[in-house]
């Protein structure tokens, strides 16, 4: 059956026909016609996408891992590989506030250098709302410019965070299988990255004390009220905090009703829809119950994830967010 990327994209006039490993280029309703890209590139990311590592795997990306040090130890984010690694991490958190860095340089170079020996690299990178590591890949990729003058290696800020950034990711790899080329794909990202929606709300705000995200006082009489913050990710992928909600149940409607607000064709939404969360199971049962009632006709099924360690670090446990395609963020 036919496949549509999402709408609003600049590449809309786009019909592909075909499954992965067998695509047949359909007609072109407005821009021309598709041609297969010869060139073969790799599609990769980072370990903040807070998919399993088997999932990303599966859908054929590489990925370079971030690390976090706590009590005195530096440990390679788990994505899933260690079913123990992310129980371990929390009882960690309750010790001592992980210590986070960006990827450097070298690190960069380590990992492109043997995948752009087998072709071109389409890199994307967490956003640069949370980090600067964007900076030190277009560094790296500049660098092997010269050492693979006859490989191409395209790097983009995702803006995304999480598995919003996940999420992302997702959708550009049915894209690849569907037979876009590297700058296709490269032009998709750019021009869609905005349009992934991370709303999400906290329980957890002894965690922000102690992160220094909000005063003690703040904490104290939030947690007293029982408060939950809501959030979501701004045009430059930074967290904006705008509102908080008092009750759990208060906040998931909340949350459903934000998604309706901005969901691509609202209670019709057909996308792709994730949901994650950091130690908090429950909530995301029941933020899972609600959007199924809401949007019955999203495409596939809705995964669930866990946060990984290296945004938990940041966000800390109680922490549970919805993930969708709708409208372009804004400031």
């Amino acid at each position: 059956m036919p496949y549509s990327p999402p709408a609003g994209d600049k590449l809309r006039g786009f019909l592909l026909t075909g499954t992965a490993g067998s695509v047949r280029i359909g007609t072109v309703c407005i821009f021309g016609v598709i041609t297969m890209d010869p060139r073969p590139y790799t599609l990769s990311c980072e370990s903040t996408v807070d998919l399993p590592y088997s999932y990303v795997c599966g859908r054929d990306m590489a990925v370079l891992f971030y690390s976090y040090t706590a009590l005195g130890q530096k440990r390679e984010e788990p994505m899933g590989r260690d079913p123990e690694a992310m129980a371990a991490f929390y009882r960690t958190l309750e010790q001592e506030v992980p210590v986070t860095s960006q990827l450097n340089a070298m690190e960069y170079i380590g990992f492109f250098t043997p995948l752009l020996r087998k072709g071109d690299v389409l890199h994307v990178t967490l956003g640069s709302g949370m980090t600067n590591s964007v900076a030190n890949a277009r560094q790296a990729a500049e660098q092997l410019r010269e050492e693979f003058p006859d490989r191409r290696i395209t790097v983009i800020d995702s803006l995304c965070t999480s598995t919003g950034y996940g999420m992302l990711m997702d959708y550009a790899a049915d894209l690849r299988d569907a037979g876009f080329g590297m700058d296709e794909l490269a032009e998709w990202i750019a021009g869609s990255r905005l349009r992934i929606h991370p709303q999400f709300f906290s329980t957890d705000l002894n965690y922000f004390r102690r992160s220094g995200r909000v005063s003690g006082a703040a904490a104290a009489i939030g947690t007293a009220l029982n408060f939950c913050p809501v959030m979501r990710l701004d045009d430059e992928g930074r967290i904006v905090a705008y509102d908080r909600i008092r009750g759990e149940k208060a906040a998931v409607r909340h949350t459903v009703e934000q998604m309706l607000s901005h969901a691509e064709g609202g209670a019709d939404y057909s996308g792709k829809c994730f949901i994650c969360h950091s130690d908090s199971p429950r909530l995301a049962g029941q933020l899972l119950s609600a959007v199924k009632e809401r949007f019955p006709h999203i495409r596939g099924e809705i995964r669930v994830c866990e946060i990984g360690a290296i945004i938990a670090s940041h966000c800390g446990p109680g922490t549970v967010a919805v993930l969708f395609y709708g409208d372009e963020r804004k400031a």
